[in-house]
């Protein structure tokens, strides 16, 4: 019986804690490898080139970069299914609906108080959706994605996807 190679995983947060936290929590799974972690998604843009992971954890708020530009920008390039991991994406919430659309794979709510207690709470279901992304199958957007002409981030794709404000709809993908 062959053994299946470790899920191959990076994580993007601008908190050194939540990365540290993410990478213990992911590595004390044997199924899981955390090939490296990046504060702002320019240095995961680089990351993702070398090493190619099988799955990216991804903040919202993050320097630089939102990570719904991000996310939107990766989907249209070099699909790879992301697990979005904020304290904005509570489950309803117009951004969690908004990184859906745009391609991520699933949410975990990141807790807004006691994160180190909170995320360690939350190990089983982070180390769940991960292992179950990896075996997602991302593609490119069917509709081309909006760029912006002036130079700025392409944040009008956000407009379509944010309309929704009730936790009373149902998506299928």
């Amino acid at each position: 019986m062959t053994q299946q190679r470790p899920c191959r995983v990076l994580i993007v947060d601008d908190s050194a804690v939540v990365r540290q936290l993410l990478t213990e929590i992911l590595s004390a799974d044997p199924q899981i490898e955390v090939i490296g972690s990046a504060a702002d998604p320019y240095l995961a843009r680089e990351k993702i080139k070398r090493s190619n992971p099988d799955v990216i954890t991804l903040d919202v708020e993050m320097p630089r970069m939102d990570g719904l530009v991000f996310l939107e920008n990766l989907m249209r390039l070099h699909p790879i299914p992301v697990v979005m991991i904020s304290s904005l994406t509570q489950r309803g919430a117009d951004t969690t609906l908004a990184a859906l659309a745009l391609g991520a794979v699933d949410f975990v709510s990141k807790p807004t108080l006691d994160v180190r207690n909170g995320l360690l709470g939350f190990a089983e279901q982070i180390t769940s959706k991960v292992k179950m992304a990896a075996r997602a199958k991302v593609c490119v957007p069917a509709r081309p994605l909006p760029i912006a002409t002036d130079g700025a981030a392409p944040a009008p794709a956000l407009c379509a996807a944010t309309r929704f404000r009730t936790t009373d709809r149902l998506i299928a993908l």
